[in-house]
């Protein structure tokens, strides 16, 4: 009788462990509340930008990520350039590099000889929130001059 006890148990258990396990990745990681999907590099020839506007409240921590997957030759540089801007007025300017990242999900890097190919997501910084209001977002990405370089994903996430 045990082992029909114990065997009616472990799908229970499993599924709890299943459940938590779930529910914890978006407890460490945030809520995704905006997704900007850049995907280019920006140049003075080819302006590439998006832009979200939320409502945010006083005291929200909003943490940016970045979802990156790219390919290039030798070495490259990459930021974001992030303008926000509070109920219309601009409130702040302010760049990060993707790559520079304090957790770190999905990580793929494969370099070979001169070649890499680069694929992951990654919570970059902070912002807190002074005010209550609604907040508007516009970034672009911009690179070293590295014509090799391939942008196969660059999207600046905002999570709660």
């Amino acid at each position: 009788m045990r082992i029909k006890t114990w065997v009616i148990k472990t799908p229970i258990i499993l599924a709890s462990l299943a459940l938590f396990l779930f529910t914890g990745c978006s407890s460490l990681t945030g809520e995704e509340i905006a997704r900007l999907k850049i995907n280019a590099v920006s140049s003075s020839v080819n302006f590439i930008d998006d832009e979200v506007t939320i409502a945010l409240k006083k005291g929200d921590e909003i943490a940016l990520w970045s979802d990156m997957d790219m390919e290039y030759d030798g070495d490259v540089n990459l930021r974001f350039r992030i303008k926000m801007f509070k109920d219309g007025t601009k409130t702040s300017e302010l760049e990060i590099d993707p790559t520079q990242k304090n957790i770190t999900i999905g990580e793929v890097k494969t370099k070979i000889m001169n070649s890499t190919k680069w694929s992951f997501s990654g919570k970059n910084s902070e912002i807190k929130i002074e005010e209550d209001g609604n907040y508007t977002l516009k970034s672009i990405l911009v690179a070293s001059k590295n014509p090799s370089l391939k942008v196969n994903k660059a999207e600046l996430v905002l999570k709660k």
